[in-house]
């Protein structure tokens, strides 16, 4: 009887043990889980299945974000690169830039992680290159680094594939074939009708989700018509056609700025948009962007302005004209939108402050082989044109690199403290 009591206690406590350790190791195993990979083996295993219990809130935006700029753009797929981010980091460490521009949503319509916004959750449209958003919001804002999301609004294949009726069609293939063909552009990509107000409520709702994990800021990009590919064969499904394009989208910036009150937002336009007066057929007018953003990113890359632009033959050689030239205009419509006289063109006024509630100029310049080889000079002429230009309302710039690799001796700590 006495050896029947100790061996079921034993046997109670050889359970309590499995059941506890079970237990911890259910718990270690959702902690794990949580955080989107397993060490197996000293090896980091990354899990392919969302997180079963959120590991942590959400992170914030950054406490104390920098009132200069200087951002690098980086693609979703490099931004979820532990070898890109190390590459960052060094960037961080030994220049001036103290802020990114990630693509949450870029040229193929889908999501570069995974957004709690309701159609990209429905339709699916995520290609989870960023796997665990919060631990890189976190991760970049450790390093007291501006965060910025870059959406590409109306050119998406991925929410036109998943909602033809709101997409540019192939008026005559469309006819041809008796059912809706998407029209596309030279580079095969489809885009959405920039006058349908579900688009942009699609577009408000990943901007929102992004804030929500913590991003500081949201860059809009090709908030336009389309500007080229077959343009006669266009179809609308819900533009009328009668109402001016510039009209159009001007209304969805006010439709942004209403969706998205109180957060920091950011619209790129084509860098001619400084200097033309018309919208070049595409709905951009510089104007139409000043009450509805925080900052104006015009892509002033000298290699885009056509040949005999300034009279130069080659712009693409002369990125301190160019973007000089550019900015300065800009600023000077921006005065003038004011209701400020301006004594000149491109003449700075005596006494006039920065302009209350309009926004701030902050473009993009090319750091990239076009037209010309764009050497660390290059680069550090066009940021010292933004400075001359802006003066007082100097607010930064970005870099814009395909490769996402920078040219660092062109904002070296010690070469933009000169």
């Amino acid at each position: 009887m006495e050896f029947y009591r100790k061996g079921n206690s034993f046997l109670i406590l050889l359970f309590s043990l499995f059941f506890l350790s079970a237990v911890l190791f259910e718990l270690q195993l959702q902690q794990l889980i949580s955080r989107k990979f397993l060490i197996l083996n000293n090896q980091t295993v990354f899990l392919k299945k969302a997180p079963l219990v959120p590991a942590y809130e959400p992170p914030k935006k950054l406490a104390n974000p920098p009132e200069i700029i200087r951002a690098v753009y980086v693609t979703g797929w490099s931004a979820g690169n532990q070898k890109y981010l190390s590459y960052l980091t060094n960037l961080f460490e030994t220049t001036e830039i103290n802020a990114v521009v990630i693509d949450i949503k870029d040229y193929s319509g889908l999501v570069s992680y995974d957004s709690g916004a309701p159609e990209v959750k429905e339709y699916n449209l995520t290609n989870y290159a960023i796997f665990d958003i919060d631990s890189l919001v976190r991760f970049l804002h450790d390093k007291n680094i501006y965060v910025i999301g870059r959406i590409s609004v109306f050119e998406d294949p991925a929410y036109a594939k998943a909602r033809p009726e709101l997409a540019i069609y192939d008026e005559a293939r469309t006819a041809d074939t008796g059912s809706l063909v998407l029209w596309k552009d030279n580079n095969k990509l489809s885009w959405l009708d920039p006058a349908s107000e579900d688009v942009w409520d699609y577009n408000v709702s990943i901007a929102k989700d992004a804030f929500f994990h913590g991003f500081d800021e949201i860059n809009f990009d090709y908030v336009r018509f389309p500007s080229d590919g077959n343009m006669e064969n266009i179809g609308f499904p819900v533009w009328d056609g009668l109402k001016l394009k510039q009209e159009v989208i001007k209304e969805f910036f006010q439709h942004v700025r209403a969706g998205l009150a109180g957060e920091k937002l950011s619209v790129d336009l084509f860098g001619q948009t400084t200097t033309n007066t018309d919208d070049m057929g595409i709905g951009q007018i510089i104007e139409n962007a000043f009450e509805n953003f925080d900052y104006v990113s015009p892509m002033v890359y000298p290699s885009h302005y056509v040949d005999g632009f300034m009279g130069f033959g080659n712009p693409a050689e002369h990125p301190y004209e160019i973007v000089k030239y550019s900015i300065s205009t800009a600023l000077a419509r921006k005065k003038i939108f004011s209701g400020k006289l301006v004594p000149a063109p491109l003449e700075p006024i005596p006494g006039v402050d920065e302009m209350i509630n309009l926004s701030k100029f902050r473009p993009w310049l090319q750091d990239f082989n076009m037209g010309a080889n764009y050497t660390a000079d290059m680069v550090k002429a066009e940021i010292r044109a933004v400075e001359d230009s802006l003066g007082k309302e100097y607010s930064g710039f970005m870099l814009w690199s395909p490769s996402n690799i920078y040219t660092m001796g062109a904002v070296l700590k010690s070469e933009l403290a000169q």
